[in-house]
């Protein structure tokens, strides 16, 4: 191998490195997928993965050798950018790509827009929003105004991706305006739960999927990665809460404490049709492509209602465990038989298990002593379901390895 040679390989999987970082891949994935296109290219490779930081360190012989280290911002879920890429690595593995032409299809893909606009993203927020009102069930004013409140919210998102100091502030300050905004919604509408309709408005923010991410990074044994990962979701975790407080103060103080009427439950029906409803916002949120959006909302189908089903007969906590393991073997199988990605199916499978929602309410009940919802030993079921996550994911890959690194 050449010097030119060994310069262009070796900044094609610097630049490979970086856009899939970018684009939200877990750094123990990204380590052994980086290992397995070096050594496709001739290249040995080392890596070392964090969510704000990446090493390189690459060598062909004792003369051509090359370390590189990079400051990185934490990576955003972009699961067709994803796709794209993985596709790409797979040409130019089979020949059908030069070198040359992979890193401007490289280029070309990290520059793509967002393939459904404002629009329709817009849109997403909102529905996910309502349709995560409708999973806590309890009442259909909740869902309402939750769905407009997402709106709301994507707009401050809109208003921060133009706006450095707004993206600075953007989720405590969000949760704030929803919490005052619920605060007055509550006295021309008493059938609301306020604190279920902010944190259905801002659940987009809420970090269940980073913290998931996290221990299954430590249960990979990627230490630095797995801690700085819950670290930063933990953080993530306080900034939202302490909004909601400050928000709920000064709503209280601008319109006084509202009158709680207690509205009627959601039907069975319409919690089982917020699944395949949150499962359709987020392949917009999460910017799937088209073609494989099918393969991810029946990913969250089945996450749902294997966890149901084995909440029934086991308890809910522990049927968290045959959730992750079904769609586990689902999206390994979706891998196998689509050549694609297993994170498409995975994450959207598994951020409608991750328990995000239970840590936010748990972490009120431990600092107000004041229960949401009707959900008693909140932290021991957030902890269960946690292990039942990762254990599921783990013997998932025992039971149906995985064929593709991503």
């Amino acid at each position: 191998m050449d010097n030119d040679e060994f310069i262009e390989k070796r900044r094609f999987i610097i630049k490979l490195g970086k856009e899939l970082h970018k684009f939200g891949t877990p750094a123990y994935r990204l380590e052994t997928h980086l290992q397995t296109v070096a050594r496709t290219l001739g290249i040995e490779g080392y890596f070392l993965i964090s969510p704000t930081s990446m090493t390189f360190v690459l060598q062909h012989d004792t003369d051509q050798e090359y370390n590189h280290a990079a400051r990185v911002k934490p990576g955003e879920l972009d699961l067709g950018s994803l796709a794209r890429t993985d596709e790409l690595v797979d040409e130019l593995t089979s020949g059908k790509r030069t070198l040359a032409e992979a890193l401007d299809r490289l280029e070309e893909i990290a520059n793509k827009p967002n393939p459904y606009g404002p629009v329709l993203t817009c849109f997403s927020f909102g529905t996910s929003a309502a349709a995560f009102a409708m999973l806590m069930g309890t009442g259909w004013n909740d869902v309402f105004w939750s769905g407009l409140l997402g709106l709301f919210v994507y707009g401050l998102v809109y208003r921060a991706e133009r706006s450095a100091r707004m993206a600075e502030v953007l989720e405590p300050f969000a949760t704030i305006l929803c919490a005052i905004a619920a605060c007055g919604i509550a006295r021309i509408d008493p059938n609301i739960n306020i604190p279920v309709v902010i944190l259905s408005s801002i659940i987009i923010f809420i970090p269940g999927l980073a913290l998931t991410l996290g221990l299954a990074e430590l249960a990979a044994r990627d230490l630095i990665s797995g801690t700085a990962r819950i670290m930063d979701a933990i953080m993530q975790l306080f900034k939202l809460y302490f909004g909601a407080v400050l928000g709920m103060a000064i709503g209280k103080a601008v319109f006084g404490e509202a009158i709680h009427i207690e509205p009627e439950g959601l039907p069975r029906w319409a919690i089982w049709s917020a699944v395949p409803i949150l499962s359709m916002a987020l392949v917009f949120i999460f910017k799937a492509r088209m073609q494989d959006s099918p393969w991810g909302v029946l990913a969250g189908i089945v996450a749902f209602f294997s966890a149901m089903l084995g909440g029934h007969y086991f308890g809910d906590s522990v049927g968290i465990f045959f959730g992750a393991l079904a769609v586990g073997i689902y999206s390994n199988l979706f891998a196998r038989w689509m050549k694609a990605p297993a994170s498409i199916a995975l994450l959207q499978g598994i951020v409608i298990l991750v328990p995000g929602s239970k840590t936010y309410i748990g972490l009120n009940a431990l600092i107000s002593g004041e229960t949401m919802l009707n959900q008693s030993h909140i932290g021991s079921q957030i902890f269960l379901i946690f292990m039942s996550l990762i254990a599921g994911l783990i013997f998932a890959n025992v039971a149906v390895p995985p064929r593709r690194t991503l």
